[in-house]
């Protein structure tokens, strides 16, 4: 008797009361309460995020995604990094890209502590993105609440890992040279305004 056919057999000879039991018991099992999260800076990268959140956020990655009407903005300057860091603001003629996760509801809470929400850092805000041909709604995402008047420049580090986020999750390539550009440029802009600072004239 083959091993196939002896597990067969016994399968078979299950009970249909025990097979209904397992069946509840499947039932009942608690499924975890989870929340779609859009990330267009650092936290595109999985690596990142999980320094923040504590565990690895590989596997909560559902893949790329379009934001229409929005386009990014570095409007404000993080203490932590030293350096401006990314914001959205809406502008009809723009798409912003990044990524789109579902987070197990208990990194919510950490989630909101690494956007500063809690010291009014950024705020929460609920968008509809596209991601792989299919429309989400109710998706959290951050933007900055108090946002500077001229853009601030990434330093480095900032500059590589929202890269990295980006080319790892799946962007456009046109997209993350663009992003490659908008970060370079910024950072040009101030090495020039730094080396050249302002003359006063008295009068």
């Amino acid at each position: 008797m083959s091993l196939q056919f002896s597990l067969l057999q016994n399968s078979s000879a299950q009970s249909p009361q025990t097979s209904r039991s397992r069946a509840r018991v499947k039932l009942r099992q608690p499924t975890e309460r989870t929340f779609y999260y859009f990330a267009y800076g650092s936290c595109m990268c999985p690596v990142d995020l999980k320094r923040s959140l504590g565990e690895n956020t590989h596997a909560f990655v559902v893949g790329p995604a379009r934001l229409p009407g929005y386009r990014l903005a570095f409007n404000r300057k993080s203490l932590l990094r030293n350096c401006g860091v990314l914001d959205m603001v809406r502008d009809p003629a723009k798409t912003v890209e990044g990524v789109l996760y579902r987070l197990p509801w208990r990194l919510s809470k950490a989630l909101d502590e690494r956007e500063e929400v809690p010291r009014g850092g950024y705020k929460q805000e609920m968008i509809k993105i596209n991601c792989q041909g299919k429309l989400y709604s109710n998706v959290r995402t951050y933007v900055v609440v108090d946002k500077l008047t001229e853009e601030l420049a990434p330093n480095d580090w900032y500059f590589n890992v929202v890269l990295r986020g980006a080319i790892t999750c799946g962007l456009t390539e046109e997209y993350c040279w663009n992003l490659f550009n908008y970060m370079h440029q910024l950072q040009q802009r101030q090495e020039i305004n730094t080396s050249c600072p302002k003359l006063f004239i008295s009068k």
